[in-house]
């Protein structure tokens, strides 16, 4: 017999995560918070095999039951093979365990004709990203990439984001005109608090992605009073590793140590070019630290007055805030206070009202029965096979 939530009437969810990004900090967080609600969570994930960090994580959620591949990610190098077989194995995945819905956190999948009614979040995407890296549209070569993004969005049933500016882009980059919902991230202020602060610049964050623009922070670096660290994977999913330059390299650590950095550093600097919410930034927030941001309307809309904010291509910029924040503790004080304040309205328990909302309003419009959902999956098949 199924456990029924009390609180939601949902008792099962099928969530997709990626193990080599932001998503997957996301995903154990909301699936946690799941777990509190009495919803059990099974965890599909891909990308990369599951580390033995990621792995110590998953054991303290009971709630969760891992479901592990290795396929590679629809944005990365000639995924299409992968991405079939992986739709094959979360079809196959979903009826085994029979959810109540589907929570995807990739674009492709929303076109599977999964029986279960599907919510689709979109954490980031590469046209958005090609644009605000190089500065143009991304080139031919990912079309194929902008049909699976479009097919996606068209079958699922509710499609949100993190932020009403990633949101917004799915129109401009895919036509998708059919709205959705912000259902913005969280953090646990028990995971990440304050400390005794040091004269310390942290950043945080894949090394290896141009979006985060960590070459800013080593540009100005070697000129700052204070040292910068810098945490996070420097090997690239692809192949290949970046080599920092001018900054101390933390490498990649466990949760409990990055958030021992957060708690020591008074000021965590994010340059990005690019950033649809901002995960690292909310945890530095949380952690009392004063924030640097890269001026880029996804961060204002979640961060308003509580940043400093700076183009993410002026260097002298990014240096100049840094200096004044080194310089002046009573406004390093003051941003950090707002900071945190604003990080503390982005609670899990926002986040697990939020989340419930959409599966609510998923699952309830359609009103159907079992049989009418496989009769809709049926419909999807068809759609997917005549493209």
């Amino acid at each position: 017999m199924r456990f029924m939530a009390a609180e939601s009437g949902i008792s099962r969810v099928m969530m997709t995560a990626d193990t080599v990004g932001g998503v997957w900090s996301h995903a154990l967080e909301l699936a946690s918070g799941l777990g509190r609600r009495g919803v059990q969570v099974a965890l599909a994930t891909m990308g990369s095999p599951i580390s033995a960090m990621q792995r110590a994580e998953l054991a303290r959620l009971p709630s969760v039951t891992l479901h592990e591949s290795s396929y590679r990610l629809e944005w990365m190098a000639d995924p299409w093979a992968d991405v079939r077989a992986a739709g094959e194995w979360l079809l196959r995945l979903e009826r085994q365990w029979q959810p109540d819905l589907v929570h995807l956190n990739q674009f492709a999948f929303g076109a599977l004709p999964f029986v279960a009614p599907t919510l689709l979040v979109a954490h980031s995407c590469v046209l958005s990203w090609w644009r605000a890296v190089h500065g143009e549209a991304a080139p031919v070569e990912w079309m194929r990439y902008r049909r699976a993004v479009i097919q996606g969005l068209a079958g699922a049933d509710l499609v949100g984001a993190p932020t009403r500016v990633m949101l917004t882009s799915l129109a401009h980059n895919y036509g998708h005109r059919q709205g959705g919902m912000v259902l913005p991230n969280a953090r646990s202020p028990a995971t990440y608090a304050p400390a005794r602060k040091e004269a310390l610049i942290l950043s945080a964050g894949r090394l290896w992605d141009a979006a985060k623009n960590l070459s800013a922070l080593e540009a100005v670096a070697p000129r700052l009073a204070w040292p910068v660290c810098v945490a996070g994977s420097s090997a690239q999913p692809t192949g290949g590793v970046r080599k920092s330059h001018g900054v101390t390299a933390l490498g990649e650590l466990a949760p409990e140590a990055l958030a021992a950095q957060f708690a020591r550093a008074a000021i965590y600097a994010l340059p990005a070019r690019y950033e649809p919410f901002g995960q690292t930034a909310l945890e530095a927030a949380l952690s009392g630290c004063a924030l640097v941001l890269g001026d880029v309307p996804s961060l204002r809309e979640v961060w308003g007055p509580a940043a400093i904010y700076v183009p993410p291509n002026d260097h002298e910029a990014l240096y100049r805030a840094l200096c004044r924040l080194i310089a002046g503790k009573s406004l390093r004080e003051r941003y950090a206070h707002k900071a945190r304040m604003r990080a503390l309205q982005f609670s899990p328990e926002r986040m697990l009202d939020a989340y419930l909302a959409a599966y609510r309003q998923v699952l309830a419009p359609q009103g159907l029965n079992a049989d009418a959902r496989v009769a809709l999956a049926g419909q999807r098949t068809e759609t997917v096979c005549a493209s």
